[in-house]
């Protein structure tokens, strides 16, 4: 029941209208009992200041924070976790008393949701892309012990993003020629509406590889499909989703979150 007491929790992004970030976090305040509901804001570039304002103004709790922000965002909170630092990223808020904290839980849930069907350990891993989530992944796969490579269209960012962490750049285009075991989407590249767009060619792809995808909307995206049907194992992007949601959900009530239940409950809306 919403009322005067209701705490308030927000996902920041553009777009945000597939997110399934409300419908998961609100099932795992109700599981718990916990009076809290979680809502879904499209805030434009030009408007990123005002919204993080908007969350001291009115007392939101806790925000995520999406495409395209989780960069730009840092530069308006009052305090950046260290890790988060680190990968130059933030898809976490959390508002303690009046002052905003920054994390990152894109790492762990990547990391999570890999070494589920894989090590990372001495394996090359080329990630696609060069924003906020292919920090965040990044940083994991080098903290774990993996040969990085990152490929994106954009120089300067994925130039930027090599040197920080201390790896290769190249464009996309080479990937042929390069040497990977497991191979990472980070961009938005098949996310609904554009279901058929694949950011590699399936010439790209061999059996051997690894291939995860972070879009999870739809939950087998164009990309994993090609990649199955090779005889790949696939990670889809729900697994990534779930275990950073469930990291955000215990940063914001202190209580354990109910991971089977969030995967449920994101898997069930997919599914339909």
């Amino acid at each position: 029941m919403i009322d005067s007491s209701t705490s308030l929790y927000a996902v920041l992004g553009d777009p945000v209208s597939h997110s399934l970030s409300p419908v998961m976090h609100n099932s795992a305040f109700v599981h718990i009992g916990c009076n809290g509901v979680y809502l879904a804001f499209n805030v434009k570039g030009r408007d990123l200041a005002f919204a993080i304002s908007g969350i001291k103004a009115l007392g939101i709790k806790g925000a995520s924070v999406t495409i395209p922000h989780k960069v730009e965002v840092m530069k308006f909170l009052d305090n950046i976790d260290e890790k988060a630092a680190k990968i130059g990223a933030v898809n976490t808020i959390v508002n303690r008393d009046g002052k905003l904290f920054g994390y990152n839980t894109d790492c762990l849930g990547a990391t999570n949701a890999l070494l589920e069907k894989t090590g990372i350990k001495d394996k090359d891993v080329v990630i696609l892309g060069s924003g906020g989530a292919a920090r965040a992944i990044g940083f994991g796969i080098v903290s774990e012990g993996g040969r990085l490579t990152i490929l994106g269209v954009l120089k300067d960012e994925g130039e930027n993003l090599a040197n920080d962490l201390g790896v290769n750049y190249y464009h996309p285009s080479e990937l042929g020629n390069i040497d990977c075991q497991i191979l990472i989407n980070a961009t938005p590249v098949g996310m609904t509406p554009d279901t058929k767009a694949m950011p590699v060619q399936r010439e790209d792809l061999n059996k051997e590889m690894v291939v995860m995808d972070i879009v999870y909307n739809p939950i087998k995206t164009r990309l994993l499909k090609e990649a199955e049907d090779l005889g790949c194992i696939t990670v889809d992007g729900a697994s990534m989703f779930v275990y950073q949601g469930a990291a955000q959900f215990e940063m914001w009530t202190g209580k354990k979150a109910p991971v089977d239940i969030m995967r449920s409950t994101v898997l069930d809306v997919l599914g339909k």
